[in-house]
């Protein structure tokens, strides 16, 4: 029989200790569950002693999958192996904020990627520190919540915001050049699920104007990271960087424009891993599954 090309996927991500027995342990499961491997990557580290896995599969006759059932089986060997995991439908749309200031670069490549099916996020609300780039929702129709952020305000604007979080069962908050840190409080909330972008010329140029102190030192690579927020500023696990190399005849402004570049790409690329369970975190690293 063949397995129909529209059949439900699940995605299985797990990380533990090393040992034997864990592919075979988790491949015998599927199999018993009458399902088939459609794509698996693990990765045994030698430094840590750490084993990672991501298994995509589906039924063999395309049968939509019984999830629950999964997970109450898979309890069994995860115990075993004390295994840190999580088990879900491949193509179920991950709920999202998008937060954003003035710079729409970031904002409306997600967006348009989103439109055309290259992501597959359901994004919630899009919220900003400024009423500035509501056009912009509302040509993608998506509810904007301007929230005014102020030295004096700023606690009462992370608790709005949170309470978004919560009541709009938000899985994923993507900081898409939102010019604003947030306190340790709210990171801590937020653990493993915010993603910021930022100039992968940090740390050596730090607060206003980054290119034109950057274009001041003659540099000769610009680039963005993304990485997931943390309480220590842009110090929090790497997802994916962009590195694009530029030389003396360029303008700030057009360092500038490479650095949009770069930064909408390896944002895309980190939002997609993620919300395709690419990515386990380990302690202040990544293993991500591309």
């Amino acid at each position: 029989m063949t397995r129909p090309a529209d059949a439900q996927h699940g995605v299985l991500v797990l990380s533990c200790e090393d040992a034997p027995g864990i592919v075979h342990a988790v491949s015998g499961l599927l199999v018993d569950e009458q399902c088939t491997i459609v794509e698996s990557h693990q990765f045994d580290s030698l430094t840590s002693g750490m084993f990672f896995m991501r298994v995509e599969f589906a039924h063999v006759d395309g049968a939509p999958l019984d999830l629950p059932a999964l997970r109450e089986a898979l309890q069994p060997i995860a115990e075993r192996y004390q295994m840190e995991w999580r088990l879900d439908d491949a193509s179920r749309k991950q709920r999202v904020i998008i937060m954003v200031s003035q710079y729409a670069h970031a904002l409306n490549d997600l967006l348009f990627r989103n439109s055309i099916g290259e992501l597959n996020l359901d994004v919630v609300a899009i919220v900003s520190n400024h009423p500035t780039l509501k056009g912009i929702a509302d040509f993608y129709e998506i509810p904007f919540r301007h929230i005014p952020v102020t030295r004096e305000t700023k606690p009462e604007a992370e608790a709005e915001l949170l309470e978004m979080v919560r009541s709009e069962g938000v899985e994923l908050v993507i900081l898409a050049r939102y010019m604003q840190i947030l306190s340790d409080t709210l990171c801590r909330e937020l653990n493993g699920q915010a993603i910021n972008i930022h100039h992968s010329i940090l740390p050596s140029f730090k607060g206003a104007r980054p290119y034109h102190q950057a274009h001041a030192r003659g540099v000769k690579f610009i680039g963005a990271t993304a990485h997931y927020v943390t309480a220590d500023l842009d110090e929090g696990p790497i997802i994916e960087q962009e590195m694009l190399r530029v030389n003396h005849s360029l303008s700030p402004d057009q360092l500038a424009s490479r650095g949009r570049e770069a930064e909408i790409r390896a944002l895309a690329r980190a939002v997609r891993w993620h919300t395709e369970n690419r990515i386990i975190i380990r302690g202040n690293r990544t293993v991500v599954f591309e």
